[in-house]
């Protein structure tokens, strides 16, 4: 990409795709195209036809998505598929037609099947049955990446599919309904700790482990690979470092001044018990991430409070 190549981000509202155009303007990146649901619904075809016709930009970052934790993609099933369906083929498809130069795909880590191998490789996809609580959510992301892959064998047009692992930070939903862990957990203690509350539960055992990614170094490897890669083929986006969820709720506790008890609801479901990425291959093409665990927590805490 040249800065003065037009750029589309699609979701820059969103966590992922507001870090994208964040770090875009702060790398000096000049023409760049956005859209408000108001000004451009993406499950509509053909306002999203209209548009591409009408801006016809030559790099698109589809960072919008139907997104949630667990109990929204359970609650929500038939929505997680349909919405994302329709985001990905009218995007994917209209990049293709308006002659874009690239697109890069940003999916999930929920994509690789439950019982897979870890640390999960990207090998991995399609060779098991996936996790139950987010089937809808990762069978849509599957189709996506199996588009660019389809429109790149059979037109030749260029696209990237990045799995970033699970993301947290700048831009993350504080909502309990909709929130991941993470966010979810800083909520709770910061929430606990400013109204003098003694108690938190959480959600299951605390034993299933989990990789967190900071959402910059998510955005930042979008960026390095739409510059420095061609082929759609799968890359894991993560940290290659797995905490229990039980361990983080108290490192965040201690970061937030929370000095209660944690307790743990078993009746909750848990996920996955493992999920880690293995990044040998994003870390053999040249990117590695920069924001360490301890600095993303303090990070999440200090913007939390600062909306509350």
């Amino acid at each position: 990409m040249k800065k003065d190549s037009k750029i589309f981000i699609a979701g820059h509202r969103g966590m992922v795709g507001s870090a994208i155009l964040r770090n875009l303007k702060e790398s000096g990146y000049t023409n760049l195209l956005t859209a408000t649901r108001k000004e451009l619904d993406l499950l509509d075809g053909r306002r999203v036809k209209d548009f591409f016709f009408a801006n016809r930009p030559e790099y698109v970052f589809l960072a919008a998505a139907r997104v949630g934790g667990i109990q929204a993609n359970v609650d929500y099933p038939a929505e997680f598929i349909r919405e994302n369906l329709l985001i990905q083929c009218n995007l994917i498809h209209e990049a293709w037609r308006s002659e874009a130069e690239k697109i890069c795909f940003l999916g999930s880590s929920c994509i690789y099947p439950r019982e897979s191998e870890q640390p999960i490789k990207e090998a991995s996809l399609l060779t098991g049955l996936l996790e139950p609580t987010n089937e809808a959510y990762a069978v849509a992301k599957i189709a996506g990446i199996k588009m660019v892959e389809s429109y790149n064998k059979q037109y030749g047009f260029s696209g990237i599919n990045l799995m970033p692992s699970n993301l947290y930070g700048t831009g993350d939903s504080f909502d309990l309904n909709t929130s991941h862990v993470f966010s979810a957990l800083v909520r709770k203690f910061v929430d606990a700790t400013g109204g003098g509350i003694s108690k938190v539960t959480l959600w299951g055992t605390g034993q299933p482990l989990r990789e967190f990614l900071h959402v910059d170094d998510a955005a930042n490897a979008a960026i390095f690979f739409m510059n420095n890669h061609k082929t759609p083929d799968v890359i894991n986006i993560g940290s290659g470092k797995e905490i229990a969820i039980k361990k983080l709720a108290e490192i965040i506790a201690l970061k937030a001044g929370f000095k209660g008890e944690i307790l743990w609801d078993d009746s909750k479901p848990d996920g996955m018990m493992r999920k880690c990425m293995d990044v040998r291959k994003m870390n053999e093409l040249g990117f590695i991430p920069k924001v360490s665990l301890e600095e993303g927590i303090e990070r999440t805490i200090k913007e939390y409070r600062e909306l509350s």
